[in-house]
């Protein structure tokens, strides 16, 4: 899942800035809560509905099968999590996973 996330923040790098990818943690409530934000070409989140679905993706400049984020979002919620994101189109996106403390 993590490793999905971050080759996502490279693959979808913006073409004239050094690629970052920045991981968080911290605890929040009931959840353990996982950041991944990029500075990357960022998603236009009027079509976020599509954005988990399986063999759905954004950019197709670069090699995928769309299943990725599919999977993410379906390993979070089979444990009882949560998966949001939050996009600036050429700026970048913070992907937030939610686990559920034990």
């Amino acid at each position: 899942m993590v490793y999905n996330l971050l080759s996502n923040a490279l693959k979808y790098r913006h073409p004239d800035r050094v690629p970052l990818a920045q991981v968080r943690g911290r605890d929040e409530g009931a959840y353990h809560v996982l950041e991944v934000q990029d500075n990357g070409l960022g998603l236009d989140l009027t079509r976020e509905p599509e954005l988990f679905g399986m063999f759905r993706r954004y950019h197709t400049h670069v090699e995928g099968s769309g299943i990725g984020l599919y999977m993410v979002k379906r390993m979070v919620e089979n444990t009882g999590g949560r998966i949001e994101v939050h996009s600036t189109l050429g700026e970048g996106s913070t992907f937030t996973v939610y686990f559920p403390r034990p």
